[in-house]
């Protein structure tokens, strides 16, 4: 029997939750993780002396280490993540996450981690996901018995005494219990069980699966949150933009699958002509927005993080120097390359050419020539930085703000060679559900030996969900309602990928994509007209603004042009992903924007 001693809470639900689990894992000893800074230095300096983590030149990259993981240990499992609701048609249908019976579930962890921390230490960490004493702050306690965790854990969430201040000695918590045990990806298992508030990870040490904060509790639990509660968790970025015309900042939320610039629009720089006449874009968040009815009867969003999980392979000065910027201290970086030179770190794309000798991410030298199968890279594609916000040089300053900031609109998009236009505005609010519903990108042949074959990703929260679909749909639709009449964000579906007849992109994307945003505020204050199509409203070319770019007025037209034989192809193909995954779960706002959608195609 584990006796639980603390100075630091005295919540009795915490400390039962630790006995808990150091009863089932059975550690050698307990550290209560207290966010001050001589504590924090202690683990690095053991992380170091023990080899899990690789200190950093000091003068080149201030207090950055760098950590690898297990080979077969680099990415986020969906195959191996469950909803754990009580009744299976609460998780399904469901895009991608399996559900498994919770009790099931709870055995299966019983018998894979019991005695697995022998010889090992557990660490408890209070966190908040939100500024602590917000609206928006829903406290954490993870138990882990992972340095590494507990120091990335302190970079992306706001780790800390007062969250247990916030608890008081009764207040609730999400539970989070990580253990490595023996790192067995037949035995990994990630779960949620959203009636319980509680998160297992069982079986991998890297990042995505471990830092429980992140994904598995800012979204899939916080979803399930959301939908009880009244508000949203969305993987969205915000930024805010500052024109020369308006009189205050005007902030965006924005939702894209991977590989679709979603890091890029959170930290653009605008074009230099914009740039000079006093343009600015500010940084709220790169990857999640709660969101919540205001006071005031608007949308208000805040980014719970307080950090960055970036992947490392494709940054660099020209792609994003400000994600880049926030990298240059206090940053772990997770399976990149160890320059033994000068003591930094590399990855793919990082420099035009790669040094001459490196150690790659599975600790073996590496020269370029190691890698001219192409299959041999310096650094793991999936490879992470873990970095401080406060490091982003457009950092917004409302990014600590406990109101959050007031969402002015709210765009989707995908990659598509066709079909769908540069820009288009929902007709309203529950119009502009049913476009975050048919997101989808194309595949490409590298991908999958197939060009073209659509892939949903509705609002780019496929494997985020943390209930079923269907309800989720629904959640949206509801939560539209809540919002005082004439205050909505407007809604709209932006595609850089648009390709002409050889295969090129058309639009010339990352800056440029101001001259989009810059219609989208217009479009929102009333100061643009539009033109009404099959799918909503079309910008005019003469309101998208394309001086001092490649883009002549003839491409610009076919980047803005609606097809209507295509999209009632289209249609029929959302009519089948809808029939074949929801049936008559959908709802009925969301299947009558189908209708519409079709019927349009045929005027």
């Amino acid at each position: 029997m584990f006796e639980v001693k603390t100075n630091l809470t005295k919540n009795k639900k915490v400390l039962q939750f630790v006995k808990e689990s150091a009863e089932l894992a059975q550690p050698d000893k307990i550290v209560w993780i207290d966010g001050s800074e001589a504590q924090r230095d202690a683990l690095r300096a053991e992380a170091v002396a023990t080899g899990e983590m690789i200190k950093l030149n000091d003068k080149l990259l201030p207090d950055c280490y760098l950590h690898r993981t297990a080979e077969n240990d680099v990415a986020r499992v969906e195959d191996r993540t469950f909803i754990c609701s009580r009744k299976e048609e609460d998780a399904m249908p469901h895009s991608i996450v399996k559900w498994m019976d919770p009790k099931k579930a709870y055995a299966l962890v019983k018998e894979i981690a019991q005695g697995k921390m022998k010889g090992r230490t557990m660490y408890v960490i209070p966190y908040s996901m939100g500024v602590v004493g917000s609206p928006f702050s829903k406290i954490g306690i993870e138990v882990t018995d992972s340095i590494y965790v507990v120091l990335n854990m302190e970079i992306m969430t706001r780790v800390g005494v007062d969250c247990y201040e916030q608890l008081g000695e009764n207040g609730d918590f999400v539970k989070g219990f990580h253990c490595k045990c023996d790192v067995d990806p037949e035995k990994r298992y990630i779960m949620h069980f959203p009636e319980d508030d509680t998160i297992v990870s069982v079986n991998s040490a890297y990042g995505g699966n471990v830092l429980l904060g992140k994904k598995c509790f800012a979204l899939r639990i916080a979803t399930y949150l959301g939908k009880n509660e009244g508000w949203m968790a969305e993987h969205m970025l915000i930024l805010g933009c500052k024109r020369p015309q308006d009189k205050e900042m005007k902030y965006i939320a924005a939702a894209f699958p991977s590989a679709c610039g979603k890091t890029n629009l959170a930290m653009l720089i605008p074009p230099k002509e914009y740039r000079d006449a006093g343009y600015e874009i500010k940084t709220v968040g790169d990857d999640i927005a709660w969101i919540r009815v205001g006071e005031d009867g608007r949308l208000w969003a805040a980014n719970p993080e307080n950090g960055f999980f970036g992947v490392a392979p494709g940054t660099n000065e020209h792609s994003n120097p400000n994600a880049l910027a926030a990298t240059k201290k206090g940053t772990i970086f997770t399976n990149v390359a160890y320059n033994p030179e000068d003591g930094t770190v590399w990855w793919e794309k990082l420099t035009k050419e790669a040094p001459a000798h490196l150690i790659d991410w599975k600790g073996n030298p590496w020269t370029p020539e190691t890698n001219a199968d192409g299959k041999h890279p310096a650094a793991h594609p999936n490879s992470r930085f873990t970095a401080p916000a406060v490091n982003c040089p457009c950092l917004s300053e409302n990014f600590n703000s406990k109101t959050g900031v007031p969402l002015s609109a709210i765009i989707f998009g995908g990659r598509r060679a066709t079909t769908t236009p540069l820009v288009y505005q929902s007709r309203d609010w529950n119009h502009g559900t049913f476009v975050g519903t048919i997101m989808s990108s194309e595949t490409t042949a590298a991908a999958t030996g197939a060009v073209g074959v659509l892939r949903h990703d509705p609002m780019a929260m496929k494997p985020f969900m943390g209930y079923s679909v269907d309800q989720y749909f629904q959640h949206w639709i509801d939560m539209g309602a809540k919002v005082e009449k004439g205050k909505q964000p407007k809604i709209f579906n932006v595609n850089w990928f648009r390709q002409d007849e050889n295969g090129n992109f058309m639009w010339p994307g990352f800056g440029d994509n101001m001259r989009v945003l810059d219609w989208i505020l217009d479009r929102c204050e009333g100061k643009a007209d539009a033109q009404e199509t099959a799918i909503g409203y079309v910008p005019y070319a003469k309101d998208i603004n394309i001086k001092n770019t490649d883009v002549t007025e003839e491409t610009l037209d076919k980047l803005l042009y609606v097809d209507k034989e295509r999209w009632a192809a289209e249609a029929e193909e959302i009519e089948k992903y809808y029939d074949d995954n929801f049936g008559d779960k959908l709802p009925k706002e969301i299947r009558a924007n189908l209708e519409t959608l079709k019927e349009n195609c045929k005027k």
